[in-house]
């Protein structure tokens, strides 16, 4: 009976955090054009961070329980990635093979690779401090004013804003009312994304105590599964749809800013510490990044074949997580 009521709580924080990311992304990214802002900074920026908030909020949350959960925070970040780079892009393989663009190898597969590396290494002994989390933080404000300055030169740049110009015009030529209305939306979904957080951590550390499992388990599987749905719905309708640039934009700079904004920002407010997490983790979080590479560069696709890979190596990793503790 606590396994179900526990699961409610985490369905219930799962359905928040997804409508409080909606309506947050919605509501600030109009208002910022109907400022004047552009919509390059639009999607590099509020877009880009508003999509990351489920993470985000979900390990500010534990890591400022008491006493503090570090490895919802810390697992919900690592198994994100985790997910994303195998489950999203092999998934879409499977669906569709798809090609990759020149600027994921050249730029975002290098910065993840750096990010990844710097990530490991500063979790080594077995915490990040307030100051390796205002580094990660400032490397993803280095990234977002290079990707800006790169947009404004004419370089591509994957970003996720579905406004066509004449909508843009109509949100510009709105009055204070409408301003109000996307004020209080961003209100809303902040005030979602925070209950869901809080459900969401509480729901998953209730049902670890009840299975008898670390708390990092739940984090890496379930809590990081539950957070990556929104990027799973975008990647297999991208893949429908043949759009394989969006595809391997959104899964790598989803984990890119989950290892800067969301680790970053989460050990700056408070220092993250692992009691769980083991290091083994980390290694299969680098595997599957560094591994990536060489998939990518074949033919510059992901292969049905390599799709295939990468999904039964995330099952097999699930599986082996729950019979360690055994």
């Amino acid at each position: 009976m606590e396994i179900l009521s526990n699961s409610v709580w985490v369905v219930f924080g799962l359905v928040l955090l997804y409508y409080g990311a909606e309506w947050l992304v919605k509501g600030s990214s109009e208002l910022a054009l109907r400022v004047g802002i552009s919509p390059l900074v639009v999607g590099l920026t509020v877009v880009a961070f508003g999509t990351s908030a489920p993470e985000l909020l979900v390990s500010v949350s534990a890591n400022m329980k008491t006493p503090p959960e570090g490895d919802i925070a810390l697992g919900n970040v690592v198994g994100s990635n985790i997910c994303n780079l195998a489950l999203v892009l092999g998934i879409a393989a499977l669906i569709r093979p798809f090609s990759i663009h020149r600027q994921v190898l050249k730029r975002e597969m290098p910065i993840l690779l750096v990010a990844t590396g710097l990530f490991v290494v500063m979790l080594m002994d077995g915490r990040i401090s307030r100051l390796e989390g205002g580094a990660l933080a400032l490397g993803v404000v280095l990234y977002t004013v290079s990707s800006i300055r790169r947009g404004k030169k004419g370089e591509e740049i994957d970003i996720e804003l579905d406004l066509s110009e004449e909508e843009i015009r109509k949100l510009r030529k709105a009055g204070p009312a409408q301003m109000i209305k996307d004020v209080a939306l961003i209100i809303l979904g902040l005030v979602a994304l925070v209950a869901g957080a809080d459900r969401l951590v509480f729901g998953g550390s209730n049902i670890a105590t009840v299975l008898g499992v670390p708390t990092a388990v739940i984090a890496l599987t379930l809590v990081a599964f539950g957070t990556s749905l929104p990027e799973i719905a975008t990647v297999v309708v991208a893949s429908l749809k043949g759009e394989g640039d969006l595809i391997t934009g959104n899964a790598v700079g989803s984990c890119i800013f989950n290892l800067l904004a969301v680790i970053g920002i989460t050990a700056a407010v408070a220092p993250l510490s692992a009691q769980s997490l083991q290091f083994a983790d980390l290694i299969v979080m680098s595997t599957v990044t560094v591994l990536l590479l060489p998939f990518m560069w074949t033919r510059g696709a992901l292969s049905r074949l390599e799709g295939t890979v990468l999904v039964g190596g995330y099952l097999v990793y699930v599986v082996w997580l729950f019979l360690r503790q055994g």
